[in-house]
Parts: C-alpha cells; structure tokens; sequence
C-alpha cells in the first residue's frame, strides 16, 4: 500500500481546488483530483504530475449520485485510507429572490449540499482508518463554503442557503466523529480571484479580491492541526469597511 497521505480534492481542476490540489501534491500527498469537464481536469492532472507529484484524475458530474458513487469507489481504489477530504466543488448563480427559479437551487443543493454529504457518507470508513493509523493528527474534512453562507448577500439566497447548510454538515460531523479523530471545517471566504468572480470584477478589482493561495494555506495549517483542535468554521474576509462583507 502507498505509503504516502492521501488526499481528494472535488472541484480540482480550477480555481481554488485548484490551488489545493497543487499545495498538497508539492508537499508529498497522493492526490486525487475530482471535477466535471474530463480536458481541464487531465490538463491539471498531467501539470502536476510533471511536477513530481503524485496525481489521479476522475471526471464525474457532482450532480449525478452514479457519479459522486463512482468517485468514491475511485478514491478507496487508491487508498482504503483517506487523510485529507478537500470539498471544494460548488456552483452558484445570482438572482432576485422573487423570481429565482427553483430548478436552480435543486441544483446548487445537489451539488453543493447533496454531494458533500453522499461522499462524506461513503468515504467516513477510509476517514476512521486514517485517523486510527494517525492518532495524533487523526483525518479532516474542508468544505470550501462562502461567506454568504454566514451574512447574507444580494441576490444569492440560494447560493447562501446552500453553503449556510454545508457549514452546518461540518459542524455536525465534527459532533458525531469527532471523538474518533474525523474533524471537519467549512472555510467560508469572500470573493476569491478565480473565474467565479469574473462576474463582479466591474465592482471589486482583482488584486483586492482574496487569493487563492490565502485559502490553500488554510487547508494546509488545518491538516498540520492535532485531532483535539475543532475549527468548525472559518470567516476569510476583505479588510476595511467590507469586514464580514463578500
């Protein structure tokens, strides 16, 4: 069996997925990288294998429970140990309340809530196995939630009620498997550089936008954290008069 840490990352071909699939893979993990489009997703793949790191790719529809299934069996085909469970896939789109469409947030729950928990579900074995060969550190789960979730923005009651319950899924699992070293947290920033921003660039200009490395460092600190430290949330925000704003 490999002997290296093991880690998936969801959403890992781009942006801030992207960015932690690149920190792990540099520090040693094998990484497998989830994501939707098969071509940026083997593009990322090969890159960071080039650059000496240990990366497997799975393109599958995180919207689709066949696929988020296959992912997993994928993962435990890997490892039957998982040390790091990265969330980081997500979907999200803007628009008045009143006249938001409801097949919008079906999908923003089946991707950003729905998924997360069926692939919590199936991987909590290879979770318990990590944090029982590690007894000092024990296994995390991050789920890249947003602000929003936390204070409410503009036009995005969806997008918000979506990651406010993935907030919650972390609390919870951390309540429930804490006690056996699976610890989970929600990383809830602002506007983060990536091309999921490019939609509100007219207002906030990117070099005052979050980087994604800000949020890798995160990840990277919690999983260096013992198994008796909880973060069940943390708020990455904008300085100034934006202060717990996106």
């Amino acid at each position: 069996m490999n002997d290296r840490a093991t880690a998936l990352v969801t959403g890992g071909s781009r942006g801030i997925g992207r960015g932690i699939a690149e920190r792990l893979a540099a520090a040693g993990y094998t990484v497998v990288i989830a994501a939707r489009k098969s071509q940026p997703l083997e593009e990322t793949a090969a890159q960071l294998r080039a650059a000496g790191g240990d990366v497997h790719g799975f393109a599958g529809d995180m919207a689709q429970e066949s696929d988020v299934e296959a992912l997993a069996r994928f993962q435990l085909e890997i490892s039957p140990r998982l040390e790091l469970l990265v969330l980081a896939a997500g979907v999200g789109t803007a628009g008045p309340f009143a006249e938001y469409p409801l097949r919008r947030l079906d999908f923003q729950v089946a991707v950003n809530l729905r998924a997360p928990f069926l692939l919590v579900q199936r991987l909590l074995p290879a979770l318990r196995a990590a944090a029982d060969a590690q007894r000092s550190r024990g296994a995390r789960v991050v789920a890249i939630a947003s602000i929003t979730g936390v204070a409410a923005e503009p036009d995005l009651a969806a997008y918000g009620a979506t990651k406010a319950a993935l907030i919650s899924l972390c609390e919870s699992l951390t309540v429930s498997e804490g006690k056996r070293g699976v610890n989970a947290t929600a990383i809830s920033p602002g506007y983060v550089d990536t091309d999921m921003t490019e939609w509100v660039r007219g207002r906030i200009p990117r070099d005052e936008m979050i980087k994604v490395d800000d949020v890798a460092e995160l990840v990277m600190g919690l999983r260096r954290m013992s198994r008796y430290a909880a973060v069940p949330n943390i708020v990455l925000t904008r300085p100034g008069v934006q202060l717990w704003r996106a």
